[in-house]
C-alpha cells in the first residue's frame, strides 16, 4: 500500500469515526426526546397534585415518575457510550459538556420530587424547576443538531429539535392551564403566559414544517387534524376570561376543568409524540444508511495508481515545445492533468461562491416571504376573529387546496385587506 493509499484509508477512518459519533448523538436525541415527553407528563401531574393540595393525581404522578426514571436510564446510558468513543471532535466535546450539565440536573431531580410529594413548593415553583431541566435537555438536542455534518441528517435533526421545542411549549401550556383550572381561575400573569406560549408554539411548528421531510409533514397532518384543536381552543378562551366559566365547557364542577384540560392537551401532545417517533425512526434510518456506506468504503481495497502516478504530469510539462508557445502547445498544457486539476479547483471554488450567493439570496427571499405571511396572518386574525394558530392553519390549508405557495396567498390577502370588513370590536376611548 502506497503512502497516498494509507492517507486515503486514514481519511476514511476519520470520516467513519465522525459518522459513528454523529450516530451516537442522534441516539441521544431520540432517547432525550422520550425523556422530555415523560417529564412533561410528570410536570403536568405535579401541577395538578399541588394545585389540588394533594387530592388529585397522586397515583398518576407515581406512574409518570416511574416512566421518567426508565427514560432517564436510557439517556444516561447513551451519554456514557458517547464518552467511551475513542476519538472526539470539537462538536463531540461540546455535546459531552452539555451532557455533564444534564447529568447533574437529573441527579437533583429527586430533591424536586420529594418537595412536590410533601407539598413544600408551589405549583409555579415546581413547574419552573421542571422547565429548567427540560430546557437543559433541549440544549442537549440543540448541540447535536448544531453539529451534524451530513446535510440530510442535519435537516432531520433541525426538524426534530423544533418539534421537541414546540412540544415542550405545549407541555408548559398544559401545566399552566392545569394549575389555573384546578385552582379555579387564572391571574393576569398566567393569562399572559398562556398567550405567549401559544404564539411561540406556532413559530416552532412552522419552522419544523419547513425543515421536515414530505413524509414527516404528512405524518403531522394525519396525527393532528384541525378538528382535534377545537375543544382545546374553547378552553383557552375560557382561561382568558375572568372568572372562569365551567358551564361554557359543559362541566358542572369547576374543579373538573383541570382534568378535562389535562386530558385534551395530553392527547394533543401524545399525537406530537407519535410524529416525534416517526422523525426518530427517519433519523435512525439515515444514520444507519450513512454508516453502512462509510464502512463499505473503508473495507474496499485501496485504489493504488502505482509509483508512476506522476509520470503523466511530468511528461506533459516537459513535452511543451521549447520555442514560443503556439496554439498546439497551449492546448497540450491545458489538457495536462495538472492544469485540469487547477481548472477544476477554480471551477469548484466558483461554484462554491455561487452556491453561497444563492443560499444568501434564498435566505433573504425566505425572510421576505415570512414577513408577508406574518402580515397576512394579522389580517386574517383581525377580520376573521381567529387566534394566531387558527389563522396560520387556515392559510396553510387554503394554500394547499389552491396549490399556491404561502407567499402567493399572503400577497393576495394583503391586496384585498382594505376590502375586508373587520370583525374586531370597536375600541372606545376613555371619554366615549
Amino acid at each position: 500500500m502506497t503512502s497516498a493509499s494509507r492517507l486515503r484509508q486514514a481519511a476514511r477512518r476519520c470520516e467513519l469515526g465522525a459518522l459513528e459519533q454523529l450516530s451516537a448523538a442522534c441516539g441521544i436525541v431520540i432517547d432525550t426526546g422520550r425523556l422530555i415527553h415523560a417529564l412533561q407528563k410528570e410536570r403536568g401531574c405535579s401541577a395538578i397534585y399541588l394545585a389540588s393540595e394533594g387530592r388529585r393525581f397522586a397515583a398518576d404522578r407515581s406512574e409518570r415518575i416511574a416512566d421518567s426514571q426508565s427514560a432517564e436510564l436510557a439517556v444516561r446510558r447513551r451519554l456514557t457510550e458517547l464518552a467511551e468513543l475513542p476519538e472526539q471532535t470539537a462538536q463531540g466535546a461540546r455535546l459531552l459538556r452539555r451532557g455533564a450539565e444534564v447529568w447533574q440536573a437529573l441527579d437533583a431531580l429527586e430533591t424536586v420530587r420529594g418537595a412536590v410529594a410533601t407539598r413544600r413548593m408551589t405549583p409555579d415553583d415546581a413547574t419552573r424547576d421542571y422547565n429548567s431541566l427540560i430546557g437543559g435537555l433541549l440544549g442537549l438536542v440543540f448541540e447535536a443538531a448544531d453539529g451534524g455534518g451530513d446535510t440530510r441528517i442535519t435537516l432531520a435533526l433541525v426538524a426534530l429539535f423544533h418539534l421537541l421545542k414546540g412540544k415542550e411549549l405545549a407541555g408548559q401550556e398544559r401545566a399552566c392551564g392545569a394549575h389555573g383550572f384546578t385552582a379555579g381561575g387564572f391571574n393576569a400573569t398566567h393569562r399572559r403566559l398562556l398567550g405567549r406560549l401559544l404564539e411561540a408554539q406556532t413559530r416552532c411548528f412552522a419552522t419544523f414544517l419547513e425543515f421536515a421531510s414530505p413524509e414527516a409533514r404528512t405524518c403531522w397532518e394525519a396525527a393532528l387534524p384541525e378538528s382535534d384543536l377545537a375543544p382545546i381552543q374553547r378552553l383557552r378562551e375560557i382561561a382568558g376570561a375572568a372568572p372562569v366559566d365551567a358551564a361554557a365547557a359543559g362541566v358542572s364542577d369547576p374543579a373538573q376543568l383541570g382534568e378535562l384540560w389535562f386530558a385534551l392537551t395530553t392527547r394533543r401532545i401524545d399525537a406530537m409524540h407519535r410524529v416525534e417517533a416517526f422523525l426518530g425512526e427517519e433519523l435512525a434510518s439515515l444514520c444507519a444508511e450513512r454508516l453502512a456506506a462509510a464502512r463499505q468504503a473503508l473495507a474496499a481495497p485501496p485504489c493504488d495508481t502505482g509509483p508512476s502516478a506522476l509520470d503523466p504530469l511530468l511528461g506533459d510539462t516537459v513535452a511543451a515545445t521549447p520555442g514560443g508557445i503556439d496554439g498546439q502547445a497551449t492546448a497540450e498544457a491545458l489538457a495536462s492533468p495538472l492544469n485540469r486539476s487547477l481548472l477544476e479547483l477554480v471551477r469548484s471554488q466558483t461554484d462554491r461562491l455561487q452556491g453561497l450567493g444563492n443560499e444568501l439570496a434564498n435566505t433573504r427571499k425566505a425572510l421576505r416571504e415570512r414577513k408577508l405571511v406574518e402580515r397576512a396572518k394579522g389580517v386574517i386574525m383581525a377580520n376573521q376573529a381567529m387566534s394566531e394558530e387558527q389563522a396560520y392553519r387556515y392559510m396553510r390549508k387554503t394554500a394547499m387546496d389552491q396549490s399556491r405557495s404561502m407567499a402567493d396567498l399572503s400577497r393576495a390577502i394583503l391586496d384585498l385587506a382594505d376590502l375586508l370588513p373587520s370583525r374586531q370590536p370597536a375600541r372606545h376611548g376613555p371619554g366615549d
